[in-house]
C-alpha cells in the first residue's frame, strides 16, 4: 500500500502573477487546501513539498534540500526525506479524476517493477500525476550533480509504467488567468466526494 501523497506547490506562479497554491478553489480558501481535501481518502499522509512554509493552515511540509529549485530538485527533497514511494500531483492541476488516481495505484499495487508510474493522457505524458518510487534517487541525484533537471530525462532513463486516460481537460493545467477561469468552470463538476 501507498502510504504517501505530495503536493508539489512550490513554483514560481511566473505566467500567473501570484501563488497558484494560495488562490481559493472551489468551496476551498486555497488550491493546496482542496488537493490535501481530494487527497486525504486515499493516502495516510499527505505532504505539501515547498521552497517555504507559506501556508496559514496546519499542514506537513518537505523543503526543498538544494539551493535551486525544479521539480526534479522537489522529487528527490521527497525521496530523500521519506524515503519510501510516493504519489506526486502538482497543485495546479485540480481536476485529476480520482478514479485515474486510483487506477495508478492499482497499477502500482499489482506491479512494483517500475521506477516511475506515469498518466499519459491525450496531451501526453503527466510528470506532475505520478508515482515516483526509491529506485530514481541515484538517477535524480546524478542529474543535479550534472546540473540537469528535465524530468523529461529522468523518465527517459527510468523504467516506466504508463496508464492512459482519455480526460485530457481533466489535466489542464492551472498556468495563467484564463486556465484558472477555466478550472474554477469546470469544477462545478469536481467529484462530490471533494468537501470542506
Amino acid at each position: 500500500m501507498l502510504n504517501n501523497a505530495v503536493i508539489l506547490a512550490g513554483g514560481k506562479s511566473s505566467r500567473m502573477g501570484e501563488d497558484k497554491a494560495l488562490l481559493p478553489f472551489g468551496n476551498f480558501k486555497t488550491l493546496t487546501e482542496y488537493q490535501i481535501a481530494k487527497l486525504t481518502p486515499l493516502f495516510k499522509n499527505v505532504y505539501i513539498s515547498s521552497k517555504s512554509n507559506k501556508f496559514d493552515f496546519d499542514a506537513k511540509i518537505i523543503l526543498d534540500s538544494y539551493k535551486d529549485s525544479s521539480p526534479l530538485i522537489a522529487i528527490a527533497s521527497i525521496l530523500q526525506e521519506l524515503k519510501e514511494d510516493f504519489f506526486l500531483i502538482s497543485v495546479d492541476i485540480p481536476l485529476v479524476p480520482i478514479d485515474d488516481i486510483k487506477n495508478l495505484l492499482e497499477s502500482y499495487e499489482k506491479n512494483k517493477n517500475y521506477d516511475i508510474y506515469l498518466i499519459e493522457s491525450q496531451n501526453g505524458l503527466e510528470p506532475t500525476v505520478a508515482i515516483y518510487t526509491r529506485k530514481i534517487l541515484p538517477i535524480a541525484l546524478k542529474m543535479i550533480k550534472n546540473g540537469d533537471h528535465k524530468l523529461k530525462n529522468m523518465i527517459n532513463s527510468s523504467k516506466k509504467y504508463l496508464l492512459k486516460t482519455e480526460n485530457s481537460r481533466a489535466y489542464l493545467n492551472v498556468n495563467d488567468k484564463n486556465g484558472y477561469k477555466m478550472a474554477l468552470n469546470y469544477c462545478k463538476k469536481c467529484e462530490k466526494s471533494v468537501k470542506n
